[in-house]
């Protein structure tokens, strides 16, 4: 048996190296069973043409076998470890030529030599960091030599091999427009950082985000997607300026770049001089800064604190600067907790909608000013947690709508409430209300659904209410507005929800296909004792009915309320002074109790459902 020692750069074999890090080093690379790649197969063929050998492989050394990334004259892909040579080069990290497999000791009863294997010759596959991964490899059916030309191609051979190697992993470690380490770079850092520094070292994380969401969308639409490549690359270049080129960043998101700070570092002496470095080295930036950046401080614990859990606590830190209107923030418990629930609520609202016990409807009653009855009501949503209990909707709705549960979340209500009303139709018969969102104006078939669903319920057109906002309306005001006409046109009643909340522009007021006004809550409070409120409503209550619109007052809670909303030509009336949300049965009771004879139906006919 033959070594080749100048197969081993210096310095970068330590035999003390264990078993397990040199398989950990194996793992990371993600090699082991993966599907074959040209680009290994090309130096494989090159390899058996240069020694005019039937037989080469890249050959990988996993815990119990050698496996094959690449190979020309084998069928299978992986052979036993045991008294596998490549198994040698790997434990070695060293040339190994055996001219004749029969005449050796080791390897005369190996499973190579019964297969009929006499020659093996193999360099091996060592990383940067020192670990051999396994062997390039050549063998043969006939005893031979190999001169000292052939064992230098056949180390050029695995360094070629090692190079493309590196070059894939670099491949989902490097992120191509900023050149930068990305963020599973930074989890293999951090994660070797804590093994090298003392446990539970505090370090500081700083995350900075250059500008929110809605801002870069508006940029990219104005200026093109490569304008964001710009300023990934203009961002790279003035965060270098402000932390030195030895300063390790990584580009952890589209838009957000992450580092260490010297160890030591305090969270509030650190901001002050990162700000102060970064006015200074992006003063003379043409666009990189923009008004939305923030930056987001994590103190953590190396070993301790999982290296994805402190980039996501520096994200949240990011958002609390944005949304206090300031650059800098440091991590918050408190405000971390409501990130989690946040992401809790909706990781388990699809379960919810699943689930025969979490959701449920509530309804309230909506009165008719005119006669003093019961006319419709509004299908509000409940959400008991099994662990968080009771969730506000003003704390899930708005979360969910922003998703694309947003159509299930509505499709559920409506079957719901739909199903409900058609129980009601024949002993309460009241038009019932529900909530849609700025999301479901934006679906194509929306109308479609909502008409599908009515006549598998057998509920007429007409006794059914959808209520939207102003600002849901706006968002998209062209696709908008048509599709509150296709709704309208199938018979189904329109309501302006919150009105006086959102955009209120009279342009738009007359161009809504609505039937109804519904003024928000936030006008009741104080009207009794706050003039400007008073004449505020009553002129929304008079310009309404001027464009045709019939009026409810949301929020009614004291007689005094009741009777200047009245006073003022209120047409219906809907909050605490007559009833709360209660469920389907107590509703039901609550009529019998209140009107003490059967309300007005609405103009509904089931014998003309198709």
């Amino acid at each position: 048996m033959l070594k080749c020692d100048v197969c081993i750069p210096a310095g970068k074999y330590d035999p003390i190296v264990t078993e397990d890090a040199r398989l950990n080093a194996l793992n990371q690379l993600s090699l082991l069973d993966t599907p074959p790649s040209e680009a290994f197969d090309r130096i494989t063929r090159m390899a058996a043409q240069l020694f005019a050998l039937p037989i080469a492989a890249v050959s990988l050394t996993d815990h119990d076998r050698q496996w094959f990334k690449s190979r020309v004259g084998v069928e299978h892909w992986s052979i036993p470890r045991h008294k596998a040579p490549c198994a040698q080069v790997a434990d070695s990290a060293e040339c190994v030529v055996l001219p004749d497999l029969l005449a050796d000791s080791c390897y005369h009863d190996s499973l190579l030599a019964q297969s009929g294997i006499r020659f093996y010759a193999g360099a091996p596959l060592i990383t940067r960091d020192g670990f051999c991964l396994g062997a390039m490899c050549v063998l043969g059916t006939e005893p031979r030599q190999v001169s000292s030309t052939e064992r230098g191609a056949l180390v050029d051979l695995a360094a070629m091999v090692m190079a493309q190697i590196e070059l894939q992993h670099a491949f989902g470690r490097v992120d191509p427009t900023s050149g930068l380490s990305n963020r599973n770079q930074f989890t293999e850092d951090v994660t070797d950082l804590a093994r090298d520094q003392p446990q539970d070292e505090q370090r500081l994380l700083v995350l900075i985000d250059l500008a929110g969401s809605e801002q870069l969308n508006s940029a990219a639409r104005v200026m093109g997607p490569s304008y964001l490549d710009d300023l990934v690359r203009e961002a790279v270049q003035v965060i270098h300026t402000c932390l030195g080129v030895n300063q390790k960043i990584y580009h952890v998101a589209a838009t957000q770049f992450a580092f260490l700070a010297p160890p030591g570092a305090e969270p509030e002496s650190y901001t002050g001089l990162l700000e102060a470095e970064l006015s200074t080295s992006s003063s003379h930036s043409r666009q990189v800064f923009l008004s939305g950046l923030a930056i987001g401080i994590a103190p953590f614990s190396l070993g301790a604190s999982n290296p994805r859990d402190a980039l996501r606590i520096a994200h949240s830190a990011a958002q609390d600067a944005r949304a206090a209107g300031v650059r800098t923030s440091t991590y918050s418990s408190s405000h971390d907790a409501a990130h989690r629930r946040r992401f809790r609520l909706l990781q388990d609202f699809p379960k919810a909608l699943e689930a025969p016990d979490q959701l449920r409807l509530v309804y309230q009653p909506r009165i008719d000013l005119a006669s003093v009855r019961c006319v419709g009501a509004e299908a509000l949503l409940r959400w008991v947690h099994p662990d968080l209990g009771p969730i506000p909707p003003g704390e899930f709705i708005p979360l969910v709508e922003q998703t694309s549960m947003g159509q299930a979340l509505t499709s559920w209500v409506l079957d719901a409430a739909l199903a409900q009303l058609a129980t009601w139709h024949d002993t309460l018969g009241l038009r019932l209300s529900m909530n849609i969102s700025a999301g479901n104006l934006g679906e194509a078939d929306f109308a479609d659904r909502i008409k599908d669903a009515l006549q598998r319920h057998g509920v007429m057109p007409g006794c059914l209410e959808l209520e939207v906002t102003e600002s849901a309306v706006m968002q998209n005001t062209a696709q908008g507005l048509a599709m509150l006409q296709s709704i309208v046109d199938a018979g189904i009643c329109v309501a302006i929800d919150d009105f006086g909340t959102g955009y209120s522009s009279l342009s738009y007021l007359q161009r809504l296909p609505a039937q109804v006004v519904k003024i928000d809550q936030s006008f009741m409070q104080d009207i009794a004792v706050d003039q400007r409120k008073r004449a505020l409503v009553t002129s929304i209550i008079s310009l309404s009915h001027d464009l045709g619109y019939r009026v409810v007052a949301e929020g009614v809670e004291h007689q005094a309320v009741l009777d200047l909303v009245n006073a003022a030509g209120c047409d219906e009336v809907q909050g605490y002074l007559f009833a709360r949300p209660m469920p389907p049965k107590d509703l039901e009771a609550w009529m019998r109790s209140y009107s003490g004879q059967r309300p007005e139906r609405c103009n509904c006919d089931p014998e003309q459902v198709s």
